[in-house]
Parts: structure tokens; sequence; C-alpha cells
């Protein structure tokens, strides 16, 4: 199937999963204007590239993290290009031991699974339970990719939009981070 670009969400959405129709209806009611594709599931660098010159914009490597007593939840974005290295962000945020968190928990506070790990997961965390963490690299960028909290179709909007209508739109802040992923 060849990837298509489309202007807003889909208007059939007939067999797409209910995280997903809820994801459009959200940032159409913030106004928010974003260019979207229809992939296969991407589990491979080639299949991302390709995504990301459909939408000509590098997608954002979305990381569910926690610590180990499993009390804190923290999503990271950062450029998909960029090895992450749990030292260098436990330092900054003053959380040692981080780890993946469990599907079962992106879950319950993102309602997504695993392969589409999304900031748009933060419109399902009603209690603030998970902090935002964005690379620096990230906020410097016009526009950002990301999942509509699946992992099928990826979206295309303005950085700003996200920071200054989506992100207040659910209650969310977040904390900037600078990540080389280079080793000590």
């Amino acid at each position: 199937m060849a990837m298509e670009l489309y202007d807003g969400r889909p208007e059939n959405i007939e067999g797409r999963l209910q995280r997903e129709v809820r994801t459009y209806d959200f940032l159409d009611s913030l106004g928010i204007t974003y260019k979207r594709t229809d992939h296969e599931r991407a589990d491979n660098m080639e299949a991302c590239n390709e995504i990301d010159a459909i939408l000509d914009v590098v997608i954002c490597k979305n990381l569910f993290l926690c610590n180990k007593q499993q009390t804190k939840f923290y999503l990271l974005m950062m450029p998909g290009d960029k090895k992450f290295r749990t030292k260098e962000l436990s330092k900054q945020i003053g959380s040692s031991r981080l780890s993946f968190a469990t599907p079962e928990n992106m879950l319950k506070y993102l309602d997504i699974e695993p392969g589409a790990v999304s900031i748009m997961g933060l419109m399902n965390d009603k209690d603030h339970e998970v902090q935002l963490l964005i690379d620096e690299d990230v906020l410097a960028g016009e526009y950002l990719g990301c999942h509509p909290c699946v992992c099928t179709s990826s979206l295309k909007m303005k950085t700003s939009d996200v920071v200054e209508k989506f992100l207040p739109a659910t209650g969310h802040g977040f904390i900037t981070v600078h990540l080389t992923g280079e080793e000590d």
C-alpha cells in the first residue's frame, strides 16, 4: 500500500479504534491542524524512515518510563535518531533506576499499547500521573511527528500547537531535557 498524505482526520472512521478517533476529535476541538498518513505497523527503522519522508518530519521517539517502585511515570519525547541513555536522563530529573514501564501501565495511564506511545496519550491521563519530558531538539523543530494513539497512522503538526494548545488543554506541563545520546 502506497502511503499518502492527508489533511486532518480520515473521512471514514469505520474500523478505526476509538482511541484514534478520540485523538482526532480532541485535536479538532482545539483547532489544531495536522497532516496524517496511514501505514502498516512500523517495526523497523526502514519503515519509520519511509513514514518520516512522507510527513517530511522526524517522528519523535516516545519512551514510557518509570522509577523502580513504579510510583512515578514519565513520557520522554526525543528525536528518533538519538540514542537513549538512562543515566543521562536520570541525572536531569533526579530519578535513579529508570526503566521502561509495563504495557499494563501504558494502557492504564495513556490508553496506548506498545508501538503506539505518543504525546497524544496525555489526553487520556486525566489524573496527571505522567510527567512529560521533552528533549530540547524536539522543541527546536517547527513540526513534530507522532502517532494518534495507534501505530498504524502518523501525524505531523506544529510544535507550537502541541506546546501552546494541546498540552494546556490536557493540563500537562513539561520539563525540557538535554540529551546528547553519548556515553559519559
